[in-house]
């Protein structure tokens, strides 16, 4: 059978705010992703992942929707989006736009109305309660919520209950167990879907199903946000139905679910039979040291439990919410470059996230310029297009957060005519990976390797491919089975020629 094209495409995270800005504002929008098409389809990727640009009062910057079918002016407009469609579309890549069911803004209409008396018929749309009996001023139960400390819980004077949201206060929870919340939601869905996305991220949706009776969480796990280990069976019913809307529309529509969990066996109940959500994000390689053992481990846990006709590996190395993986490992250029080369070589559906093909790193964000209230900003720096000064924003030298290291050196422009640089090198194994099944859809096994190498092998019918990685700053000598071909190289050097068992420090090579 064909494979679906979310298992054998990769996705080009964008985080509109810091892509491009067109209008001088410091903020980027729409508009600059749209010019910045070319790249992207140059690069070679096969589809974008639009973060939020939703009506907000951005308290969490777009993560609290107030109108969930309109654009935030800051972005642009609904002209703006079909535009975007249709020329992405032009390009062959296709587009998921983030869509958050787990909780709005505060401004959001439905909550304005929830919360105005205790018989709107709303009311039931978010998760209230009444204190304990036994502690009249206490909130509901024990939970504590995301991004700072404190309960999940505040108090509304008007309505004198107490309302959920596992976030910020100003996102408060929908109820999910409420039939008109389902519908709503599912409306939100059809409305994009209706003007051509080809599917969705879904923020924390493993949050949407939740135990009607609260429970109190237990003492050691007290005093931590439920975002990382909330696990209810009931959210699996709710994603079950998701996916029928989803297969409701033709051209392959899909979903990839931010299920923050840690454990990879547990991320891969959210798979269903198939019948639920396609594909599950595993971020395990962003707290994965750069060591030979501890990569080996994630892959081995990941191949162990994403197996079967139902399940597919995703392998994420840097996003809007943890720091850039060069970052993580030191800044060390060598690493970064070999990621990249394990990312996109791997079995399963690999998501970048824009900026990595330049090797950028986080931005040092003084106190005074922090913005965000889970403190990422570093990791959301704008990205440098030119070496001129603005670097191809229009509002000039000051965004609205400061450049990333090493900006017009890391520029687009500067290293497209640096044959050397590293955004070549993910063109080069973007265009491998599209020219070969084995790296799409192939098996995976395992090839005796030195200490501080892993080797693999990458196989579909009569198509293979060798992968080594040194996560070691020495040279090690490798043996390979037959005469073999340098096809990738992380650093560039030996492409094209035969491979003579020498693998430098810190490279990786892809072979053929």
């Amino acid at each position: 059978m064909r494979a679906p094209w979310w298992r054998t495409g990769v996705f080009y995270q964008i985080y509109p705010r810091s892509f491009c800005d067109t209008t001088g504002d410091g903020v980027g929008d729409l508009e600059g992703i749209r010019r910045r098409l070319d790249h992207v389809a140059w690069l070679g990727v096969d589809a974008l992942w639009l973060s939020p640009f939703y009506r907000s009062p951005m308290a969490d910057f777009g993560y609290d929707v107030a109108d969930h079918c309109d654009v935030d002016p800051l972005f642009g407009t609904l002209a703006d989006v079909d535009r975007l469609l249709a020329e992405a579309h032009e390009r062959g890549l296709r587009v998921i736009v983030d869509w958050v069911p787990n909780h709005t803004s505060d401004q959001h209409p439905w909550f304005q109305a929830s919360r105005s008396s205790r018989s709107d018929p709303k009311r039931d749309w978010y998760v209230w309660r009444d204190s304990p009996e036994d502690a009249p001023s206490e909130p509901p139960n024990n939970w504590v919520r995301a991004f700072g400390e404190g309960p999940a819980w505040t108090w509304d004077e008007g309505t004198q209950q107490w309302y959920l949201h596992l976030f910020l206060p100003q996102q408060p929870d929908l109820n999910w167990a409420d039939p008109q919340v389902q519908a709503a939601q599912h409306d939100v869905l059809r409305f994009w879907l209706d003007r051509g996305v080809d599917g969705f991220r879904a923020d924390v949706v493993h949050l949407i199903g939740k135990d009607p009776a609260l429970p109190d969480d237990p003492p050691e796990r007290e005093g931590i946000s439920r975002v990382g280990f909330h696990d209810e069976p009931r959210t699996h019913g709710l994603l079950r139905d998701i996916r029928t809307t989803l297969e409701s529309y033709e051209g392959e529509r899909t979903m990839v679910g931010e299920v923050n969990l840690s454990d990879t066996a547990a991320l891969m109940r959210y798979y269903g039979e198939g019948d639920e959500l396609p594909l599950v994000f595993d971020f395990t390689l962003l707290h994965a040291p750069w060591s030979a053992r501890a990569w080996r481990e994630v892959i081995d846990e990941v191949e162990r439990h994403a197996n079967g006709p139902h399940r597919w590996p995703t392998w994420v190395l840097s996003n809007h919410d943890e720091p850039r993986h060069r970052t993580r490992h030191g800044g060390d250029e060598r690493i970064a470059r070999a990621a990249a080369v394990l990312l996109l070589t791997l079995r399963g559906t690999p998501f970048l996230y824009a900026g990595e093909e330049l090797g950028l790193e986080d931005a040092e964000v003084p106190p005074e310029a922090a913005v965000d209230p889970g403190g990422r900003d570093g990791c959301r720096a704008p990205i440098p297009w030119t070496d001129a000064p603005g670097h191809g924003w229009a509002g000039g030298e000051r965004p609205w957060l400061p450049w990333p290291p090493e900006a017009s050196e890391r520029s687009a422009a500067a290293q497209y005519a640096d044959a050397d640089a590293i955004v070549h090198r993910y063109r080069a194994l973007l265009a491998a990976r599209r020219a070969s099944p084995a790296l799409r859809l192939g098996d995976l096994a395992w090839l005796h390797a030195p200490d501080g190498v892993l080797a693999f092998r990458r196989r579909l019918g009569g198509d293979e491919r060798l992968v080594i990685a040194s996560f070691v700053d020495a040279e090690r000598e490798v043996a390979v089975p037959g005469a073999r071909t340098v096809e990738v190289a992380s650093d560039g050097v030996g492409e094209g020629d035969a491979f003579a068992g020498t693998l430098r420090p810190l490279q990786a090579l892809l072979l053929r």
